[in-house]
Order: structure tokens, then C-alpha cells, then sequence
């Protein structure tokens, strides 16, 4: 194997999408409605929330994401797949690579929303 492929992680997330998002639209929100009138503190609070319904076992990271997510990766229940470095935005790798597999991280903000991420491999 080489280094690149040993050096890859796994992981789904949860994104949010809100005013400040690049793209205001979304699978579940066609026309950004929604997006253009969630400020970034709304969707932080909803996803606060859905986190911590996860982490009390209320609910399955998969069923949430496919719910709630604002990502096309709501299909696969949040399932991003195996990536390497420089792959995603600096802040989701950062956050990807410094989880242990089977642990969520807090929020974390990049240019499309706000995440939650679970590391699966």
C-alpha cells in the first residue's frame, strides 16, 4: 500500500446550510427558502440539538443525516467515504483527521455551513 492511501480517513457528517453558506441551496431546499432565512447562530442551535440527541442515543447519526442534512451525502446517510489530505476544506479535514474513529466532533464552520462529523474509518 502506499502512504497516500494509509494516510486516508472515513467519515459522514451533518451540514446545515445558512445565509453565509457558498451555495444556498440544497437537496431538501431547492430554492435556498430556508437557507436565506437561517442565520448561522439557528443553525448552530439545530445542529447543538441534533447533536446532542445523538450523543444521548435519542438518535442514529445515519437517521438524522438523512433527515436533516443539507448535504447530497443525505442519501447515503451522511457517508462522505474515504478521503486524504487536502481533499476537503481545511477546517472539516482538520477536524476529520483529529477524531478517533467512532467519535463526533463539536461544530465545525467551513464555507458551506455547519458540521457535525462522525469518523467511520
Amino acid at each position: 500500500m502506499s502512504s497516500s492511501s494509509t494516510d486516508k480517513v472515513r467519515a459522514s457528517h451533518i451540514l446545515i446550510k445558512h445565509q453565509g453558506s457558498r451555495r444556498k441551496a440544497s437537496w431538501k431546499d431547492p430554492e435556498g427558502r430556508i437557507i436565506n432565512s437561517t442565520t448561522r447562530d439557528d443553525a448552530v442551535a439545530q445542529l447543538k440539538s441534533l447533536r446532542e440527541d445523538i450523543l444521548a442515543g435519542n438518535s442514529k447519526f445515519e437517521d438524522v443525516a438523512s433527515r436533516y442534512s443539507d448535504c447530497s451525502s443525505a442519501k447515503r446517510a451522511g457517508d462522505l467515504g474515504s478521503f486524504g489530505r487536502n481533499q476537503m476544506q481545511k477546517p472539516f479535514e482538520e477536524a476529520t483527521y483529529a477524531l478517533k474513529v467512532g467519535a463526533i466532533s463539536d461544530i465545525v464552520d467551513t464555507d458551506s455551513g455547519v458540521h457535525i462529523i462522525l469518523r467511520t474509518g
